[in-house]
Formats: C-alpha cells, sequence, structure tokens
C-alpha cells in the first residue's frame, strides 16, 4: 500500500488499516525527538500513575492486554 493508492479508512480491510496504523507509528517514531505530546496525553499518564500509586489500577503486560481484547472481540462475535 502506499500513499498515491490508500483508500478511504472506511473502505479499507482490517488488514490494511493495521498496516496503515503501523506505518504511521513508524514514520511518527522517526522524529520522536521533534514531537511534543499533547498537553491532555501528559494529563492522562500522570493519572494512570496515581491510579497504580494509590491502588486504584495496576499495569498488565501486553500479552495480557492483547487475551483480553480478543477474547472480548471473540464475545462480540458470537452473540
Amino acid at each position: 500500500m502506499t500513499v498515491q493508492t490508500i483508500p478511504a479508512i472506511e473502505d479499507m480491510t482490517p488488514a490494511q488499516r493495521v498496516e496503515l496504523m503501523e506505518a504511521l507509528w513508524k514514520e511518527m517514531g522517526k522524529n520522536h525527538a521533534e514531537t511534543k505530546p499533547p498537553e491532555w496525553h501528559l494529563d492522562a499518564l500522570d493519572e494512570a500513575e496515581r491510579s497504580v500509586a494509590d491502588g486504584t489500577d495496576e499495569f498488565i503486560e501486553l500479552e495480557e492486554l492483547e487475551s483480553l481484547l480478543q477474547e472480548k472481540i471473540r464475545q462480540r462475535n458470537i452473540g
């Protein structure tokens, strides 16, 4: 997929959407030192840190998150 041939997002297959997202993340990562995150993102990170520190929330491994999301998707597809 090239920039010249990208269909509208709503017309993309799930695989094409993932490919586009990965390409965007890869490109954004090249210039990360030049890119300042938005203020709301820093606020969200601060809130997440507070939630973990006070025991309201906890971090999980990426693999566990992926499993949880895949299970939710399976449940939606069944129902």
